[in-house]
């Protein structure tokens, strides 16, 4: 039996918000390598001084990356997700190393499938620093099973 959220089980309004992890140092570094993005806003301690920010700032991807893994263990996704239709970011302050992020998803809208047994979740995502500010906004879709759907063999 899956232990996430059916369709028919999620309100709009409906908030649901994650642990919070403190993004290191280590963490940048590790994503630059993967990803490819050796920025020097990121990476370069001494070109970070120069800029506006006056330090290195962790990437905006990193941050997006950090919350998806923060939402599955929200447990609303377990065994009832079909598919990630599509996230947006919008980037509205930086994250620096040692902030600790948290994610919040809220019910924005619930459609239902026309094919019955599953139906399509909008949520706001909002990647909240310590302080309450939102470091980075926007959307996730999301295609869910509903009850009455058969599951998965």
């Amino acid at each position: 039996m899956p232990r996430g959220t059916y369709f028919s089980d999620f309100e709009v309004g409906q908030t649901f918000v994650s642990f919070g992890r403190t993004v290191t140092e280590a963490d940048v570094v590790n994503f630059a390598g993967l990803s490819g993005d050796f920025n020097p806003l990121h990476v370069d301690q001494t070109f970070a001084e120069k800029t506006p920010f006056g330090k290195r700032i962790a990437h905006g991807m990193l941050a997006a990356s950090i919350s998806t893994g923060q939402g599955q263990t929200l447990g609303i996704f377990e065994g009832t997700t079909l598919a990630l239709m599509g996230q947006t970011f919008n980037y509205k302050a930086p994250i620096f190393f040692g902030d600790t992020i948290r994610l919040a998803l809220t019910v924005e809208e619930t459609k239902a499938s026309s094919k019955g047994g599953k139906g399509v979740v909008v949520f706001k995502s909002e990647i909240l620093k310590q302080d309450d500010v939102v470091a980075v906004a926007g959307t996730w879709t999301v295609l869910f099973r509903d009850k009455k759907a058969p599951v998965p063999a």
